[in-house]
């Protein structure tokens, strides 16, 4: 299937994931007149990743049948966004729940899938380029469809789109024909559980780029409700709020299209830590109250870095872990992340009223610590699985 059949598997469920961030606050103002319940919402639809991640790695590292289990995780998904959709004449509570089953599946479709990336694109840099590549389309495209939709009106509308493109992810995972990477398992669940965790925890490498990552995405987590708090500040229209993380993941796009042609030839760990710095240095000009223009353009640069750290992340996450755990160390990785991401949208919801530039300036700050842990990364640390760094 090579580059095509991938991107055609793994960017509908990125999109569906990405744009469901954005329009959830929008929903939660257009349908309840309150952001701080999108916040929550969003926390509801990522929180769940991180309790969920270990068990989804082990199960992908131990089936005959991975893809079965991919295509699955996007159908459920698609189900819990379209309850989500309903807002205001569903129940808070059961919108909320649905989600959290969303968030359960979200390992399946996010790193899970990305652990099989190289069974398809034999390359590894150009594969884990491609694979930030379908990231970075879902996250321009989701944001698009909300701020389009949010324009009309509807909110409502960009909910169900969302739905609909994680139901096309299960559907394009299919002829992608995934196969095991490791071997048959020798130990039971909780001790293949257990030696994910150990692996992640003790070998240097993954534990430094794993707290990065995931300190990463806690600022990162609560840019929609700022850029949604931001835009009902300054002009009092919540659908601005998607123009500027829209702008965001344009930057992402292009970094990404850049990226996927032409990889960077740094070591990964310093590719990834000067990446998520300038992102953070970027978002802190962004804050500046000198008119949308600059903001949606300095918030648009600091994405153009995220493609290239966002690749050598998994670059290193792959060559660190041995197959037999390579599933558990992407899930396990994409949970935290996505944990938290839930939490910076849970703790900027409630700190909204605290000032909009302020919730920028903070996420803007909390990149820049994200790319200085990488400082004590190991150099010249041996690849596991015997390839060259």
């Amino acid at each position: 299937m090579g580059v095509a059949g991938y991107l055609t598997a793994a960017t509908p469920p990125r999109l569906a994931v990405g744009g469901i961030i954005v329009a959830l606050p929008v929903l939660a103002v257009e349908q309840l007149g309150d952001v701080g319940v999108g916040g929550l919402l969003v926390a509801a639809a990522l929180g769940p990743s991180i309790v969920a991640a270990p068990i989804v790695g082990a199960v992908l590292d131990r089936t005959r049948r991975p893809g079965a289990f991919v295509a699955g995780a996007g159908i459920v998904t698609a189900a819990a966004f379209t309850v989500a959709a309903f807002l205001g004449v569903v129940p808070a509570g059961v919108v909320a729940l649905a989600l959290v089953v969303a968030g359960i599946a979200t390992p399946f479709v996010m790193g899970g899938l990305s652990s099989f990336v190289t069974e398809v694109i034999p390359e590894e840099r150009r594969a884990y380029a491609i694979d930030a590549l379908a990231y970075n389309l879902g996250a321009v495209a989701g944001p698009a469809a909300v701020a389009v939709a949010a324009s009309f009106g509807s909110a409502r509308v960009a909910t169900l789109l969302m739905a609909g493109s994680a139901l096309l992810g299960a559907i394009g995972t299919i002829p992608l024909r995934l196969r095991p990477v490791a071997g048959e398992p020798h130990a039971s669940m909780l001790r293949t559980i257990a030696a994910g965790f150990r692996h992640i925890a003790t070998h240097r490498p993954l534990a430094v780029i794993t707290s990065s990552g995931t300190l990463s995405q806690f600022g990162a987590g609560g840019l929609a409700i700022a850029a949604v708090a931001l835009s009902v500040q300054r002009g009092g229209d919540a659908g601005g709020g998607a123009l500027i993380v829209t702008a965001f993941a344009i930057g992402g796009l292009l970094g990404a299209l850049w990226n996927s042609a032409r990889p960077p030839r740094f070591r990964p760990e310093v590719t990834m830590g000067v990446g998520f710095a300038a992102t953070g240095a970027f978002t802190v000009l962004a804050a500046l109250d000198i008119g949308t223009t600059w903001t949606i353009a300095a918030i648009g640069v600091s994405g153009l870095f995220t493609a290239a750290s966002s690749a050598a992340m998994l670059l290193i996450r792959k060559q660190q872990s041995p197959p037999s755990l390579r599933s558990q160390v992407f899930t396990v990785g994409a949970g935290l992340r996505a944990a938290a991401a839930a939490a910076g949208a849970a703790v900027a919801g409630l700190a909204a009223g605290l000032g909009a530039e302020a919730l920028i300036v903070a996420i803007g700050l909390v990149w820049i610590a994200s790319g200085a842990m990488l400082v004590v990364y190991p150099r010249h640390a041996p690849a596991i699985d015997g390839t060259a760094t």
